[in-house]
């Protein structure tokens, strides 16, 4: 069990900020457009990976497949524009933005 694990929900102590997952409105974008695409058919189930680096959200056209596209944030970015990222099954990014809302809305999933 990872008791290092935690995810906080209107965390009203400001002094600590869980900075090892998704915050309650990115995690609201992802999860809009997780539901948009299911009703659509094209993505089937989800998946979460958390490290020290990074949080993604692995999307799955099968459950026994490999994931389509992860959508990951990254804790500690080289650069502004490394903060949000779209990768394929190998963990090549195949587009990259300093906002997830824009990243998102911005991507053509059909075409990706």
């Amino acid at each position: 069990m990872n008791n290092n694990l935690r995810l906080v929900i209107n965390n009203v102590n400001k002094q600590i900020e869980d900075k090892h997952f998704f915050e309650k409105d990115e995690l609201k974008i992802i999860l809009d457009l997780y539901a948009k695409m299911v009703s659509e058919g094209s993505w089937k189930d989800y998946g979460l990976s958390i490290s020290s680096k990074q949080v993604g959200f692995s999307v799955f056209k099968n459950a026994t497949e490999n994931a389509l596209y992860k959508i990951c944030k990254n804790f500690k970015p080289k650069n502004k524009n490394l903060k949000y990222l779209i990768t394929d099954t190998n963990g090549k990014i195949l587009k990259n933005s300093f906002d997830l809302d824009l990243l998102l809305k911005n991507t053509n999933w059909k075409k990706l």
